[in-house]
């Protein structure tokens, strides 16, 4: 089934709760339905196709068409005696693949629990929490590709996953591929993966089911993070930078020694956004409608649901201003700006 709405209200279907509206909003519930509704699409209009609205920021309302998907459905595909391949639509919400796969025992989604959002997104985002990312556990992405105007199966390793990227980010394919399902593949053997600090002290001796380690990874996150249907947000709103040697030097230098976080990666030192922001004193901060969270100051708030676009992109910058000054660090949004 299709449904379209005119003029509509995005507020509805973000997680931000911030006012803008669209000119079209069209929700689908089946595979087939989108190359029929490309196919209506003037070549002239705007056209984005969203997951759950958890990690994005409308600027300005949209003159254009949103599209969302609403499909449903998690079917075990393939199956051995160690392992499942799980195949999920595209508009599930990924909680509740994560829940389904606890229940029955399944490992390697475990320490996702709690994040917003859909499965389709999983795969465009890569998203990830306590030591493991969607992409761990990926097989493949089933997808309509607009310029041949076909279905497509992408494998895991052609996805190019990165720390929150992936090639559907990326201007090659931004826009050109519309998930509708994604390939999980999960363990029936144990395989605990605990040794994020957070998580490893609640841990004496390793958990013996997935459903131990998603309620702590719930805890855990309840402890810092606001729940978005209560207090409005995007979650994350900034990605932990990588920095240089030089630039490591130089925050050693400005905080007067080396016992801040910072974990040597691949690309340079990464260094957590939440510490840098919580240096500048942005804990707590409250401007106009918006504000900073009081536990997590990675996280930018809508307290009362009063906020502006304006808002929110003013606190964004007064805070990639301070870090940039005090540290030489330029931070970027995780939060997807349209």
């Amino acid at each position: 089934m299709i449904t379209t709405r005119q003029n509509f209200e995005l507020s509805s279907v973000t997680t931000f709760a911030i006012p803008a509206k669209c000119g079209c909003y069209i929700e689908y519930d089946c595979p087939e339905d989108i190359p029929f509704i490309l196919s209506t699409l003037r070549p002239d209009v705007d056209f984005i196709h969203i997951g759950g609205g958890s990690n994005l920021l409308f600027t300005s309302d949209f003159p254009g068409v949103v599209v969302h998907s609403a499909i449903k459905g998690i079917e075990v595909i393939d199956e051995t005696p160690s392992e499942v391949k799980v195949m999920v639509g595209a508009g599930e919400k990924m909680d509740d693949f994560i829940l389904w796969a606890c229940d029955r025992r399944l490992w390697g989604i475990e320490n996702l629990s709690g994040i917003p959002g859909e499965v389709g997104a999983s795969a465009v985002q890569n998203v990830g929490a306590y030591g493991s990312e969607a992409a761990d556990a990926i097989v493949e992405v089933n997808a309509y590709d607009r310029e041949r105007e076909e279905f497509v199966t992408i494998e895991c390793n052609d996805c190019h996953y990165g720390y929150r990227d992936s090639i559907f980010k990326r201007q090659e394919l931004r826009g050109c591929m519309i998930i509708h399902s994604v390939v999980y593949r999960l363990s029936k053997e144990p395989k605990p993966n605990i040794n994020y600090p957070a998580l490893k002290h609640l841990f004496p001796t390793p958990p013996s089911t997935p459903s131990q380690v998603r309620e702590a990874v719930i805890n855990v996150r309840n402890s810092k993070l606001p729940d978005p249907t209560e207090v409005p947000s995007a979650g994350s709103f900034f990605k932990n930078p990588v920095v240089s040697n030089e630039q490591l030097e130089h925050v050693i230098e400005v905080e007067g020694n080396d016992s801040f976080p910072h974990f040597n990666t691949e690309g340079g030192w990464k260094i957590p956004a939440a510490w840098l922001i919580d240096r500048c004193g942005w804990k707590g901060h409250r401007s106009g409608n918006v504000a900073v969270w009081h536990l997590q100051p990675l996280v930018i708030i809508n307290p009362d649901r009063n906020a502006t676009a304006s808002e929110v992109l003013d606190l964004e910058n007064a805070i990639k201003a301070s870090v940039r000054e005090r540290y030489g660090i330029t931070l970027n949004p995780e939060v997807e700006h349209i």
